[in-house]
């Protein structure tokens, strides 16, 4: 299983046991003026670090050191959209796709819950969160339809409308694709705009969404514009996911892993959990109200780790 350094690695290993809660558990409200940022911190070998303290941390917003007003490293629950790639190059993955899913639902913590989504021919998503797995695995694809394209960012934009308001739990996406966005060359509904990568990432910003995503490797059928055969340059890159996947990851703050067919996927899957659970929230008060993305750089000072956190949030304005 391939992962890369650039957005840290995912842990796929199941740990034994959360940390226990740094103090009292702060109260976070819709619209509040605090920062929050939620840490992944890993070792030299990608394995979880979750024992770290505040002091242990240095918050930066534009290169400047902010003091740390909120910390917790108690689990914290999320609402989770689940969007899962049909298009027709997954044909051969639907059981694979199904059966690893179901594995994410029945790992979800008590206060965790989802929503599923799919996209190719159409963008559905099943109507509300629930925790229920019954009701989860119900919203899975039953077939994939094999000439579908790949609405990629769109997809993700429609899973961001989803979460809608009035539910301060952190918000997160997790999206399994195994090809390149198709763009306006897929089906577009009448009305329906085109989401590019840029707008994705900086939606995620504005809206503090963190996306996971699980790039699958695999070849379907490649031709040229105009029905041609393809050139060797599209044979070599046919089983590749889109490049921007990972962007987008590491932006948000979430992660980026890719797997080949003989992989685990329900490993990789039930490791966004663990992950998730496992993470700091540091929060700080944004040194400026002027309404302009501003960067963070988080640094943990124990020797040997890597830091993985959101790049940048919008500030409120007064």
């Amino acid at each position: 299983m391939k992962q890369f350094l650039k957005c840290g690695a995912l842990s796929a290993c199941i740990l034994a046991a959360l940390p226990a809660a740094g103090g009292q558990q702060p109260t976070f409200r819709a619209g509040s003026d605090i920062v929050r940022v939620f840490v992944t911190v890993t070792d030299k070998d990608g394995r979880l670090v979750t024992k770290l303290e505040r002091d242990n941390f240095e918050v930066r917003d534009d290169g400047k050191p902010q003091p740390i007003t909120q910390f917790d490293n108690s689990p914290q629950p999320v609402r989770l959209v689940v969007m899962l790639d049909v298009s027709g190059s997954m044909a051969g993955n639907l059981s694979l796709l199904r059966g690893s899913a179901g594995q994410l639902f029945l790992r979800m913590a008590a206060e965790d819950v989802a929503r599923v989504g799919t996209f190719g021919r159409e963008i559905t998503i099943s109507p509300s969160f629930t925790r229920e797995s019954a009701e989860l695995r119900a919203a899975l694809p039953s077939r994939i339809d094999p000439e579908a394209p790949t609405p990629l960012w769109r997809a993700i934009d429609q899973a961001m409308d989803a979460f809608g308001d009035g539910d301060d739990r952190r918000k997160v996406i997790l999206v399994l694709s195994d090809g390149k966005d198709s763009g306006a060359t897929g089906p577009l509904s009448f009305g329906k705009r085109v989401a590019s990568q840029a707008e994705v990432i900086d939606r995620a910003r504005r809206d503090d969404v963190m996306i996971y995503a699980v790039g699958m490797r695999s070849r379907g059928r490649q031709q040229m514009p105009g029905g041609g055969p393809p050139d060797l340059r599209s044979m070599m890159l046919a089983d590749m996911p889109d490049a921007g996947l990972a962007r987008v990851a590491e932006e948000s703050g979430g992660g980026y892993i890719e797997i080949r067919g003989g992989d685990d996927l329900g490993a990789a899957f039930e490791g966004v959990l663990d992950e998730l659970h496992t993470q700091y929230l540091l929060a700080f008060a944004p040194p400026k109200r002027d309404g302009k993305v501003h960067s963070i750089n988080v640094r943990a000072n124990q020797a040997g780790t890597k830091t993985r956190s959101r790049k940048s949030y919008v500030a409120p304005k007064e």
